[in-house]
């Protein structure tokens, strides 16, 4: 669902007749399209008109074999309407199940070979769905539905968790412990989820009710969250190349830190500008404000493929890690470690590789929801995994060479995050 404004331009609409207004997937019996304009003068004058499009038929017209003319191609849109009132409403009605559909602005001069200058017809488009009770006030699209209601149990489930572990958890950071750099940073990660969380909230909430939201929220919350990624692949990273290049050196005067090799900085610092490149890319090809966008363009697909790499790495040295390890309970703590792992990177590309099976409105709502919810439980098994004290408090006191970003009572070394 959304609002627009602006102005209808010839000009624009005769140099690129097929680009789209707007596009809205409708959903019910009595979605409405209504255009409001300034100039009604200027409309009746140029007739302008709205043709609507089912996407797959617009598809279909557009690789069609035949040669259709401009005027031809226009004629065949499933819905039309003449703009010659102030405040005109199309209901679109018997929609079998949810689809997208292409509106589009046409007047005398978009199919015309002689153009003459015109005015603007300044307009606001508002297109609604069905809401509960079958009224058209639903702002939000068919592939929308829903986002409002989960971000606000998301929202309500943070704030629980906090109020009952929050306490707990700093009194745990406060003791500055072996693990205390790796609980402060996925601290972190997790707060800038919860803001994410929070700030999409605010921006449903305000598209609920006019059709625009808050875009500054819904950049916001993009923003948080392309910082928690960059976090936990940081976090992640040094864990695993800690303990890796613990085993190639066999060091047992100190704890491994993530910087003690320019190599290992190299690969880090590498890895993590390409995945912020990448998140910042995939950003700007695609302005709608969500976190997740399924893969589609460039930006999605190379992320993806970086993800599943990173997956597919990190899993081969723990891997190797875990087959040479003769203690059962480092053995146990290597593999949640690489389950938690898996789960993190993998989530989107599997999500985003399941979604095709389904329907176009579907996939996001399905990619979005599912990757949130994997990478809560992925945090929530690494915070009861470094926080265990049957488990990591027993598996750091038997071997702190192999465990990186810890403190030894001997001397302290710096972290680098």
């Amino acid at each position: 669902g959304k609002t627009l404004r602006g102005g209808f331009a010839s000009a624009a609409a005769r140099l690129e007749p097929w680009r789209p207004v707007a596009r809205f997937q409708f959903h019910g019996d009595h979605a409405v399209l209504c255009v409001r304009i300034k100039n009604v003068a200027v409309a009746v004058t140029k007739t302008a008109r709205i043709h609507l499009f089912q996407a797959q038929e617009w598809q279909k017209l557009q690789n069609s074999i035949q040669d259709h003319s401009c005027t031809e191609k226009f004629s065949k849109a499933q819905l039309t309407m003449t703009v010659n009132h102030t405040e005109q409403n199309l209901t679109v009605s018997q929609i079998p199940y949810p689809e997208t559909w292409y509106v589009f602005y046409v007047d005398k001069f978009t199919c015309e070979e002689n153009y003459s200058e015109s005015e603007d017809i300044q307009f606001e488009m508002v297109l609604l769905n069905p809401d509960a009770e079958g009224n058209p006030l639903d702002h939000f699209s068919a592939g929308e539905s829903g986002l409002h209601e989960f971000f606000f149990l998301l929202v309500l489930a943070y704030f629980i968790t906090a109020c009952i572990y929050a306490q707990s958890l700093w009194q745990t950071i406060k003791k500055r412990g072996p693990m205390h750099t790796v609980l402060k940073v996925l601290t972190i990660a997790l707060l800038l989820q919860a803001g994410s969380a929070f700030a999409n909230y605010l921006h449903f909430s305000s598209y609920s009710r006019d059709g625009i939201g808050a875009p500054f929220m819904g950049s916001l919350a993009e923003l948080c969250d392309i910082v928690s990624q960059i976090q936990m692949l940081y976090l992640l990273l040094s864990l695993c190349m800690g303990w890796t290049i613990g085993r190639m050196k066999k060091s047992h005067g100190r704890p491994l830190q993530w910087d003690s090799t320019p190599t290992s900085t190299g690969i880090a610092v590498v890895v993590v500008v390409t995945q912020s490149f990448l998140l910042i890319w995939e950003q700007f090809e695609d302005t709608n404000h969500h976190s997740y966008h399924s893969h589609h363009g460039l930006a999605s697909g190379l992320l993806i493929g970086l993800r599943v790499c990173l997956a597919l790495s990190l899993a081969a040295g723990l891997y190797q890690i875990i087959t040479v390890e003769r203690s059962t309970l480092k053995r146990e703590f290597y593999i949640t470690f690489a389950k938690a792992c898996i789960l993190w990177f993998l989530c989107h590309p599997c999500l985003a590789t399941i979604s095709v099976i389904f329907r176009e409105y579907q996939r996001e709502k399905i990619i979005t929801i599912g990757v949130i919810l994997c990478q809560c439980i992925s945090m929530v098994i690494l915070y009861r995994l470094f926080l265990s004290h049957s488990l990591y408090w027993e598996v750091s006191s038997l071997s702190s060479v192999t465990l990186p970003l810890t403190v030894s009572s001997g001397h302290k070394n710096r972290h680098h995050f």
